[in-house]
Parts: C-alpha cells; structure tokens; sequence
C-alpha cells in the first residue's frame, strides 16, 4: 500500500509542474497539448503587445477578434488561459458562435454592447453592457456581441483555455468544405434551396 502511494505522489507531482511551468523545465523534444514546451524559453514567450491596439473593423460583420493565446504566446502553454481584444464599429457584430474549450469573460474598454447567449434549453440571457462592465458567456453556448450605438466599441475577452477554440454558426453551417449538401440546410432552415445557395455564395471562399 505505501508502495502505491508513494507511486501516485512521484507521478503527481511532476504532473502539476507540468500544469504549471511548461516552458520553465522542458527537454528541447517535449511537447504538451501539442505544442513545444520551449528548452530554452525567455520573457519573451511570455509577452505580447498585440492587444495594444485596435483592430480594423472593416469586415463583413464589422468587428474584428485579435487573439494572445497559445499560438501568440508560446508561454501560456499548460497554463489554461488566454486573452482576446474585439473591436467593433459602430453597428458591428461580433455573429453567433461556441467555444468548444472554454468558458468566456468580456470587459469593455469602451462603447455600448448588446450580448446575449442562448441556453440548451433555448432560453436567451442578454443585456447592455458598456464601459467597466463584465459579463460571462458558459462554454460552449452559443453567443453574440453587437455595438448598436453609433461609436465604436471594444472589449477584452478573457478564457479559461490556452486555445479556446470558435465555431462561428453561419460560417460552419453555409461555409463548409466540402459543403453541406443544399437540402440538408433548407431542411434545417425551412427555405428553398435557391435560397441555400444564396447564402452560401456569401461564405464561399475568396478567390
């Protein structure tokens, strides 16, 4: 019996380091969640500067996410969190999405945002949010931001994932490749497939 648990506080501990410091103790091979556990990490990967300024929100939707998460900043890896700054313009949206991996928390810079999520049960939670305000989207729900005012607005997203991952909806449905198949949508949506093909044509790729 001391045996095993001698075993399980031996393996634990170096698990939790792990969880911890990633690229504090790594071999120049390791990698975890995969992504390399830098040998020779510096301040560095511990640092960005991306979120400094704002993003241009001349897209489609009219928002724009810049992202300082794993892939921007080596050193989050293992640690479970990340960061996002959207913009928006004045009538921008940030449209319906999920992040599969994580739980989200905005805090507004700046502006007047209407937010909301939708709840399995199909219930919505919105309201207006604007400067200093915090509001929480649970993982995985759908959600939504939209600046309705006629100033731009910002916020800074914050998540318990080093890659919280986004599937927008309209994008994953009508943006698919290879496509989902026109009757399966229509069906869906209860619409004709001229209109399927409609909308599909606003997601296609960009050649």
């Amino acid at each position: 019996m001391q045996k095993i648990v001698t075993s399980m506080v031996v393996h634990a501990c170096p698990m939790a380091h792990v969880r911890s410091s990633c690229n504090l103790f790594a071999r120049a091979d390791l990698k975890v969640n995969g992504f390399p556990c830098k040998a020779n990490a510096t301040a560095d990967d511990f640092f960005t500067g991306v979120l400094a300024k704002p993003g241009a929100t001349n897209t489609t939707a009219g928002s724009v996410v810049t992202g300082a998460n794993v892939e921007k900043v080596p050193g989050l890896n293992t640690l479970g969190v990340s960061l996002s700054r959207i913009d928006y313009a004045p009538g921008g949206l940030n449209p319906p999405h999920t992040h599969p991996r994580a739980t989200e928390v905005v805090f507004v810079l700046y502006g007047e945002l209407d937010v909301g999520f939708i709840t399995t049960a199909n219930k919505l939670f919105a309201k207006t949010i604007s400067q200093g305000d915090v509001f929480a989207f649970p993982r995985g729900l759908v959600h939504f931001q939209k600046n309705n005012a006629d100033k731009p607005a910002a916020v800074i997203s914050a998540f318990n994932s080093q890659l919280p991952g986004t599937q927008s909806i309209a994008m994953t449905l009508f943006g698919a490749s290879p496509e989902v198949t026109d009757d399966v949508l229509a069906k869906a949506f209860q619409i004709g497939t001229v209109e399927v093909d409609k909308i599909k044509a606003k997601f296609a790729p960009k050649k």
